[in-house]
């Protein structure tokens, strides 16, 4: 999957080279949060501590993200999960408000299914509603962070994001890289995350259902 544009010195010889010095090292450095985080999923929220989905990768290989867990198994008393809004605690809120819920996502970088910047992975479901220009967010690694994420995140439409991802493809470079990567650490500082609402229905955003779609 290829729109045509030249890969770049950096993207072709060190982007990948960086991403696996950089996470390995957050790996060690962040050891003991990851064991904070991890105790406090468990005692809060119960087990597993990680929770893990297939989403599509670089060319739209699948692999399994990892991130801690910010929901309970809580069920009625047919045995069914309770809607995302009751099984989302305010402990959980807080993982996803300050992003720590995406800490082992880490590994996935280290294990080179993910980059530190790309378009965000996104559900195996949505592949084959990409329309041509869409697809192309798929001819590089997804990332932790990307260029929607520090342009709206959750506050721009599906096709916005999409744009920002697909500029991001044809326009990866090392100084790119930087500013998201700093950008990104300065919003979770200054602001509160953009995640839906407490009072909504849902706690995911709205699915995507394909550009023109009802």
């Amino acid at each position: 999957m290829n729109n045509g544009r030249q890969n770049g010195f950096y993207e072709r010889f060190i982007k990948r080279p960086l991403d696996f010095l950089l996470s390995g090292i957050a790996l060690l450095l962040l050891s003991w949060l990851f064991a904070g985080v991890a105790l406090l999923v468990r005692v809060k929220l119960g087990s597993p501590v990680i929770y893990k989905q297939a989403r599509p990768g670089k060319d739209g290989k699948i692999f399994n993200i990892y991130k801690f867990r910010t929901m309970t198994d809580a069920r009625d008393s047919e045995g069914n999960l309770l809607p995302d809004v009751q099984r989302l605690t305010p402990f959980g809120r807080k993982l996803r408000d300050s992003s720590l819920d995406e800490l082992p996502e880490i590994a996935n970088i280290f294990m080179g299914d993910m980059a530190l910047v790309g378009p965000r992975p996104l559900l195996v479901k949505y592949l084959p509603l990409y329309n041509e220009h869409q697809r192309h967010r798929h001819d590089v690694r997804p990332g932790l962070t990307g260029l929607a994420q520090i342009n709206g995140r959750n506050v721009l439409s599906w096709e916005e994001k999409f744009d920002y991802d697909v500029e991001y493809v044809n326009n990866v470079t090392f100084a790119g890289d930087l500013k998201i990567f700093f950008k990104t650490i300065s919003y979770a500082l200054i602001k509160k995350n953009d995640i839906d609402n407490s009072d909504a229905k849902t706690v995911t955003i709205e699915e995507f259902k394909g550009t023109g779609a009802e």
